[in-house]
């Protein structure tokens, strides 16, 4: 062998060892795993349990409301309601302590005196307040008995849905799970900026980012049963309590608290997941 051609295979072994040393450096100097992701980039999995809400309390942050609240706890507003004696149109304020459970609100020790002597003298007759007269897909009508000192519902809402629209053009990346920690939504995937309509008549009853792991979110009551929720927006364009029709633009698509530009889409049926895809158009 020359001696240039012995040089230029000393050179070339110094530079594979070169690019050896600094790969090998590379992957030394990461302090943390890369975050556990699904092919179509949804939220790793740590991300998603920070969505919920658990234990038997719950302090308020500023700019939440009873219904995002429930909506990360996964109960109706109106057991949430209940539970904490608040009345429609269920306002709350920062601090404020929430009780998540009925077992964690415990009369006093008066009040349970006087239940108990009164059950002793009469006996109460309970009554359903509501009746399934369908299954819970395809726009359930609900019959209510209400007594003269409840609360009648909103007749500002129809009480079926009769037609549900998408909430953005493109493809749906990731569906639906019921699994415990499943998607609880469809994901679907656009460019920053796509618009981002709702699916159905309703009222806006949260726009805001106060929920982790949701970014910018749009939260849409239909009725007394549904709600839809919007998450991952870069922008929103419509306030709380504003009326909105079906197919209406409330926000742009975007990634905020995501991996990647998409829509992040659930539908809750009285405080629990279903499948988006029971209802919209095929």
């Amino acid at each position: 062998m020359t001696k240039w051609m012995q040089g230029h295979f000393f050179n070339a072994n110094n530079i594979l060892v070169l690019l050896l040393m600094f790969a090998i450096n590379g992957c030394s100097t990461r302090s943390k795993p890369a975050p556990v992701v699904d092919v179509q980039g949804s939220l790793p999995l740590s991300q998603r349990l920070k969505n919920s809400v658990s234990g038997s309390e719950y302090i308020v942050k500023k700019g939440e409301t009873l219904y995002s609240i429930a909506w990360r706890a996964d109960v109706d507003v109106r057991t949430l309601a209940s539970i904490n004696n608040i009345k429609a149109p269920y306002n709350i304020y920062p601090q404020q302590k929430l009780f998540l459970t009925k077992t964690s609100s415990k009369p006093s020790v008066s009040t349970t005196k006087t239940k108990s002597y009164k059950s002793t003298k009469q006996k109460v007759i309970t009554k359903p307040i509501a009746q399934k007269k369908k299954q819970e897909y395809g726009g359930n009508v609900v019959e209510r008995k209400t007594s003269n000192n409840a609360q009648q519902p909103n007749t500002a809402f129809s009480q079926k849905i009769r037609t549900w629209q998408w909430p953005a053009k493109g493809k749906v990346i990731r569906k639906f799970s019921s699994a415990k920690q499943g998607n609880k939504g469809i994901d679907i995937a656009g460019r920053r900026g796509d618009s981002v309509k709702a699916t159905a008549d309703g009222k806006v009853v949260y726009a805001g980012g106060a929920l982790q792991g949701y970014g910018q979110l749009v939260i849409v009551k239909h009725n007394e049963d549904y709600l839809s929720a919007y998450a991952h927006n870069d922008r929103i364009l419509v306030k709380e309590q504003q009326v909105v029709k079906a197919g209406q633009v409330i926000a742009k698509m975007g990634d905020t608290d995501a991996e990647r530009v998409m829509l992040h889409f659930e539908v809750r049926f009285r405080g629990k997941s279903v499948n988006p895809m029971k209802y919209l158009p095929k």
